[in-house]
């Protein structure tokens, strides 16, 4: 048997989705996105016997991300990186916390991305975009977060081409199915995906991925 294909998935609660913290293989993926993604390729793909790690942490910002990128991340030796962050480093800053005080996500996101490069120079890059919907804390004031996120899906995206990275659009998909349900069906707070929020997540990343050839 060829070697096989490890991919790794990191982010804040959205990714990390109640993962188990042990082998437990029943839980090991948690409910999110990554558990749909992992579930759809391990079984495709199962002559080929897919290692799938979920190291997302409820939480985090990229700065976290990066501060533990040796542990989770560079020891897996990943074939594949996928990463979507972003909506707690704008909580906090929105929310005028002290984590928040100066804005690191560009910069954490560029020295974690270098790094990456650096030390596993053939690893594929996956970034996601960072999506907020107008309901609940969003909501309460719109346009500075719109404007916030903003800047960061346009930093994620500068990065993915700078890096040559895949880059997941997933803010207009959101936009769009709002015409098929309100905005709180997809993300129940604004931010965190319901089951059929995490679904439509799977859905772009499998398309976008494959499309990129990335899915082999």
């Amino acid at each position: 048997m060829s070697k096989q294909r490890v991919i790794l998935f990191q982010g804040d609660s959205i990714t990390d989705g109640a993962r188990g913290r042990n082998e437990d293989p029943n839980h090991i993926l948690g409910h999110s996105y990554a558990y749909l993604i992992g579930a759809r390729l391990g079984f495709e793909q199962a002559e080929q016997r897919p290692v799938i790690y979920n190291r997302g942490i409820s939480g985090n910002r990229i700065s976290d991300v990066y501060a533990r990128w040796n542990e989770d991340a560079i020891s897996l030796k990943p074939d594949l990186i996928s990463i979507l962050i972003g909506v707690n480093d704008a909580w906090r800053t929105m929310n005028a916390l002290p984590s928040g005080v100066t804005d690191r996500f560009g910069r954490a996101y560029r020295h974690l991305l270098e790094e990456t490069r650096e030390v596993l120079p053939d690893t594929e890059l996956v970034l996601c975009e960072p999506f907020i919907l107008n309901t609940g804390a969003p909501a309460e004031n719109w346009p500075a977060w719109s404007e916030l996120l903003a800047s960061y899906q346009n930093t994620v995206r500068e990065l993915a081409q700078e890096f040559g990275a895949v880059f997941v659009t997933l803010q207009s998909v959101f936009d769009a199915a709002c015409g098929r349900a309100e905005a709180s069906y997809w993300l129940w707070d604004g931010v965190h995906p319901t089951a059929a929020g995490h679904e439509l997540i799977a859905q772009q990343w499998l398309a976008t991925v494959k499309a990129a050839g990335l899915d082999k």
